[in-house]
Parts: structure tokens; C-alpha cells; sequence
């Protein structure tokens, strides 16, 4: 069982998109190596707040900033590629669009990097159908990824320009509360630009900070909604289609048994559920919720144009209640069946004159009797006993 386990496992890991997430993830930590390893070697200033930070923007080199910016935004990408999410899978793309072109410009191992990333582009395209997941950890990601991507864009460009300002910024804490001023577009009008570069520089943070908000909210609140408007729309296309089908009422499982035999048959069913009922049923089955016996719910189940309607739930006065209901609101040829628990309540449920009653115990018990007197059970006899008479 250990084996099968781990041989199960290890499938799942060898799917393209794991075997991508790993290679996307490498690909980012190709792009950040040599930034960290400098920055680590800078680690005790970066921990003084007094450091004089141009010159280690410097010492690090500000065309290696974005670099280090895409690198850790195809790292967490992995992340949401390895959920197989359509938005990481997007994001990723275009993460390595950029890579590719700034390798080109590259000098120093930059044609290898090119090539890798070439190679890791063509699998993703070649494998886009391996990711349409929707997930709000995805639109997290994203998030996440955008917003961080934008806050180091913001504070580094900050300190680099620091000069520029009305009040020259010359440490972290400083250029941190201008990019966020900046970002939520509050500007308090205490720290502003004074020439045309910082100017300009003070807009792009302000239009992307607009958009990398508006996008990480919709890519947040987007699966939920989506979820919910395709179960509405869902609903609103099932009751146009609803024609020619079956419709059961209840959750027994005898409900459940008859359910699962006509769709293996290509059958259309509709289920009409008690309202916040538990049941075994399929998630993509077509149930509407409500009780039964309320012609509106029929109505709701496309009654009028249904072939059969099955009254199938345990309790035999609701079954009579369901039946006295169908027959208000079905069409003229819409036949219903009711279902039996108890066979001593076969008068009153032929009362409300469905076209079929059957008793699961009446039939159970006739086939026993009859196999153990050795008598021939043919269809004709089963057909007899299970359907019986409604008059």
C-alpha cells in the first residue's frame, strides 16, 4: 500500500503543471541570485536605518531592481501554477515576455537565460490547457506579487531621486510613507516633486498604483463572484432546457438509486431538494430547492414539460402531497409515479390517482415468496408487481 502511495504521488508531481511550477520557480531564482548574494554581502548597512542609501542603490546597481522585481514575481507564480490557476498562468507569460527581453540586452550569460526562458514559454503555451483553475489563493498571489513588485519600484525610485523633492528623501522611512502616500493617491502635499523627471516618476506610481489595486481586488473577489454567476446563470439555463426530462422529488435512496440509473441511460433529470437538505447527489446536477409540493417549485422544475414526474421520498404523506401538487401544474402528457414506504398506506396514496404507485416492500417480498416456490419470474411478472394498478 506504501508503494502505491508513493508511485501515486509521484504521478501527480510528474503533471505538466507541477514539472512548469518548478521550472518557472527556477527561472525566477536564476534572475534574483545575483541580487540577494549582493545585497546579503550588504546586510549589516541595509540594517542601519542612518545608511546612506543612494550609494547602496549604487553598490547593488538600480538596473538590477527589476530583475530582482521579476524574479521573485516568477517564484510566487510557481506557487499559483502549481494549482493549475489560469491568472498565474497569465501572469507567469507575461513575466517572462519581459525576462526575455531584457536578456537580450544582457551581456553576461544572457543568451542562456534567453534560451531558457524561450523554452519555459513554449511549454506553458503548449500546456495551457493543463491550467483553468480559478482560485482566490491565485488572485492572491497576484496580489501579493503586484503590490510588492510596486512598493519596490516606488521606495528605491524614491531614494534615487530623493534630490528631486521638495524635502530631499535620503532614508528608508522616508521614501516608504511617500510611496504609500503616493499609492492610495491621499498626497498630503508635504513632500512633493520639484523637477519634471521626479514628476513623472511621482505619476507612474500614482496611475500604478490605481491599477495594480483595482486588478488585485478584481482578481480577489473575481472567483467568488464568477462562482456565484455561473450557479445563477446555470440555474436561468436549465429552466429554459428544462423539456422531455424527469423530475424526482426527494433525497431517499431510492431518489438517488433512480437518479443515478437514468442518467447512465442519457436521460435529463431535474431534483427538487428540501431546502438546506444534505444529499449524495453529483455537484453539476440540476436540482432546485423548495418543498415539493409547492406548484411553484414544480413550475421552477419545468412540470409542464417533463415526462415523468417521481414522488420518491420516505415519508409516503408527503409523496401524496407531491403528487396532488404535480398534477395541478404537469402538462397533459406528464405521467407520475409514486413511491410506497409502507404498504399500508397503498389505499390512500391511490386516492390522489398518481398514474403509477409501487411498493419496494410489496416487491421485494412477492419475488422472494415466488423464488422459493420455484416459480418463473419473467418481465411480464416483474412489470405487474412493481408497477401494479392505480385504479
Amino acid at each position: 500500500m506504501k508503494v502505491e502511495t508513493i508511485k501515486r504521488k509521484l504521478l501527480e508531481l510528474c503533471k505538466p503543471a507541477w514539472i512548469l511550477a518548478i521550472l518557472v520557480a527556477f527561472n525566477g531564482y536564476w534572475l534574483i541570485k545575483p541580487v540577494v548574494a549582493r545585497m546579503l554581502e550588504m546586510l549589516p548597512g541595509v540594517l542601519n536605518w542612518s545608511l546612506d542609501w543612494l550609494n547602496l542603490i549604487d553598490k547593488i546597481g538600480i538596473t538590477e531592481l527589476p530583475r530582482f522585481i521579476l524574479g521573485a514575481g516568477l517564484i510566487i507564480m510557481s506557487v499559483g501554477l502549481a494549482l493549475k490557476a489560469r491568472l498565474a498562468w497569465a501572469f507567469s507569460l507575461i513575466l517572462l515576455i519581459v525576462v526575455a527581453v531584457i536578456s537580450i540586452s544582457s551581456s553576461s550569460s544572457g543568451l542562456i537565460l534567453l534560451s531558457y526562458t524561450m523554452v519555459v514559454s513554449m511549454l506553458l503555451l503548449v500546456y495551457w490547457k493543463s491550467f483553468d483553475g480559478s482560485s482566490i489563493t491565485a488572485g492572491s498571489l497576484f496580489a501579493l506579487t503586484s503590490t510588492g513588485a510596486l512598493m519596490l519600484y516606488a521606495v528605491f525610485g524614491t531614494l534615487y531621486l530623493g534630490s528631486e523633492f521638495s524635502t530631499p528623501i535620503t532614508d528608508l522611512p522616508t521614501a516608504f510613507y511617500f510611496s504609500i502616500v503616493s499609492m492610495s493617491t491621499v498626497g498630503y502635499g508635504d513632500l512633493y516633486p520639484v523637477t519634471s523627471t521626479a514628476r513623472l516618476f511621482t505619476a507612474s506610481i500614482i496611475v500604478m498604483g490605481i491599477t495594480v489595486f483595482a486588478t488585485s481586488i478584481s482578481a480577489i473577489i473575481g472567483p467568488v463572484i464568477g462562482g456565484n454567476l455561473k450557479k445563477i446563470v446555470k440555474g436561468r439555463i436549465s429552466n429554459v432546457m428544462r423539456k422531455n426530462h424527469f423530475i424526482i422529488l426527494g433525497i431517499s435512496p431510492t431518489a438517488h438509486s433512480v437518479y443515478a440509473g437514468l442518467v447512465e441511460h442519457g436521460d435529463a433529470v431535474t431534483l427538487v431538494c428540501p431546502t438546506g437538505s444534505e444529499h449524495e447527489y453529483p455537484v453539476d446536477a440540476d436540482i432546485v430547492y423548495g418543498d415539493s409540493s409547492s406548484a411553484d417549485i414544480l413550475i421552477e422544475a419545468g412540470a409542464k414539460k417533463a415526462n415523468y414526474i417521481l414522488a420518491l421520498r420516505n415519508d409516503d404523506a408527503e409523496n401524496a402531497f407531491s403528487i396532488l401538487a404535480a398534477k395541478e401544474v404537469a402538462g397533459e402528457d406528464t405521467k407520475t409515479i409514486a413511491l410506497v414506504n409502507s404498504s399500508k398506506h397503498i389505499p390512500q396514496i391511490k386516492r390522489v390517482k398518481p398514474d403509477v404507485v409501487f411498493s419496494l416492500q410489496l416487491l421485494g417480498s412477492e419475488l422472494l415468496v415466488r423464488t422459493l416456490k420455484g416459480e418463473t419470474i419473467d418481465n411480464k411478472l416483474i412489470t405487474k408487481l412493481f408497477f401494479g394498478d392505480a385504479e
